[in-house]
């Protein structure tokens, strides 16, 4: 019973392995590059210009302390695969954000969000704007800011 009992407990571990693998394979990467009329800027899995925000510091996300700031600029959540092609795995990182909501991504050290005005994967008109007191630029694969 006992030895039978271990073989299925092996079996099963391994079909929820192979199972997680397979998902994580068809998984879009969190953070990709695309081709814009700035040059090549981050965008997210679904292909939404990812957006830095000017008066955040290295590794702190400014606009969770900000009335509403997380309502209009949401951040970049981490997903089972991380890099698309370009995107430099050693610049992907992540901070917990207050109060128990989680973590965010962050490259080069910079906080990330989307913006809810933008309409369409792969927009730009919204790059450099000023809300919230800052700027909202895009980055490059290289984590520098693309305005």
């Amino acid at each position: 019973m006992r030895r039978s009992l271990t073989i299925a407990t092996i079996a099963a571990a391994c079909l929820a392995l192979s199972v997680t693998m397979a998902l994580a394979s068809r998984a879009k990467p969190a953070l990709q590059l695309h081709q814009t009329r700035l040059g090549k800027i981050l965008v997210n899995n679904n292909g939404y210009t990812v957006y830095a925000f000017s008066l955040d510091k290295r590794n702190k996300d400014v606009c969770q302390t900000i009335i509403a700031c997380l309502t209009q600029w949401p951040v970049v959540r981490p997903s089972a695969v991380l890099a698309g092609p370009g995107v430099k795995k050693s610049l992907i990182g992540t901070i917990r954000l207050k109060h128990g909501a989680g973590k965010q991504l962050t490259y080069d050290g910079w906080p990330l969000y989307t913006y809810v005005g933008d309409g369409s994967p792969h927009e730009t008109a919204n790059v450099n704007i000023l809300q919230f007191g800052g700027t909202w630029p895009a980055l490059n694969a290289k984590g520098k800011l693309v305005k």
